[in-house]
């Protein structure tokens, strides 16, 4: 890992512009806030995992950094370019480096495609330099680092299975040799049995072509297994963030002990034993969203603080937006 940041996101803002059915055209329109200022450094062969309730901004965040969403802020890559602020015909040569794995894997897949024409198609769009023979070579090669037969080549998605089918948005993904990789819940859509695999095979990859990769997932305890580093973010702000082994065993935001607390152990005994932190309360609108902290709404111990300003995390390698972080109290 280098010292500067593979990539730097600061102060990163994607909001959309809403009117309810039956409005006026007059009518202001309503602002629904989905990342609301998050900023972080993802360095170099780091592999970053985001966690929290649906709703709470992860995939908005990963679509704005590849210009799928408008966003305001910046989002520097390697020190010198903002992605942010590029047109996209300039964005077009960051794209080959920035790559998507995406959470339906059927839906992302062109069904009047064959196989091999999915995963030549980055590699003719970003190195249209590059002769057929070396495309088919590349492809071929991909599939088998996948775990793809040669003879499914010239197969169609709708033939493969749902897992199947991720693998062949991995390689998709991988073939034009990316140096960041953005998962956007890749196994949520799977079985347990084959999420495991998947799994596996991210980690595996990502090891042998020293790949960045940001993992976006609902189940903490897959994104403990191939995480460095874990972000968890609440209402489009984030709550904590810290080293996965920091996170797990000492995490300081009452949010991020509740999601915790959610997750079952596989030991009966364990299970009926351990303490559960319950979330009270539903999920605020992010059309109005409390003052101050988010969260104080479902937080057992907020006080009047809590309503009147917006927790700052402070400088350091667990970063925690808490006026009163510490360990769980049941």
């Amino acid at each position: 890992m280098t010292n500067t940041p593979l990539l730097r996101v600061e102060d990163l803002h994607v909001s959309f512009s809403l009117r309810r059915e039956g409005d006026w055209p007059w009518t202001p329109m309503r602002h629904l806030r989905a990342v609301n200022g998050v900023s972080f450094d993802l360095a170099e062969g780091e592999v970053l995992g985001i966690v929290g309730e649906s709703g709470c901004g992860k995939s908005t965040l990963a679509r704005a950094l590849i210009q799928m969403v408008p966003a305001t802020g910046r989002a520097v890559w390697e020190g010198k370019t903002d992605l942010l602020s590029l047109n996209r015909r300039a964005m077009l040569k960051y794209r080959a480096n920035i790559q998507m794995v995406f959470q339906d894997p059927l839906a992302s897949l062109n069904p009047r495609m064959t196989v091999g024409e999915i995963i030549a198609e980055p590699l003719r769009t970003h190195h249209p330099e590059i002769g057929s023979a070396e495309v088919k070579l590349r492809v071929k090669e991909m599939m088998d680092r996948v775990g793809l037969l040669p003879n499914q080549i010239n197969r169609y998605p709708h033939e493969f299975s749902g897992g199947q089918c991720q693998r062949i948005g991995i390689a998709r993904a991988l073939v034009v040799r990316p140096k960041l990789v953005i998962c956007d819940e890749p196994v949520s859509a799977l079985d347990v049995s084959i999420q495991a695999q998947v799994i596996n095979l991210l980690m595996e990859l990502q090891r042998d072509l020293k790949l960045t990769l940001i993992f976006i997932a609902h189940d903490l305890s897959v994104v403990k297994h191939i995480s460095n580093r874990v972000m968890v973010l609440y209402l489009g702000q984030m709550m904590e963030m810290a080293s996965g082994r920091e996170l797990y065993g000492n995490s300081q935001h009452p949010y991020t002990q509740a999601l915790l607390s959610a997750v079952p152990i596989p030991d009966p005994v364990r299970e009926r034993e351990k303490a559960v932190i319950p979330l009270t309360g539903d999920l605020p609108s992010p059309l109005n969203p409390p003052s101050g902290c988010v969260f104080r709404t479902r937080c057992a111990r907020a006080q009047d603080i809590c309503a009147e300003q917006i927790p700052v995390p402070q400088a350091g390698d667990h970063l925690v937006a808490c006026h009163f972080p510490g360990p769980a109290t049941i």
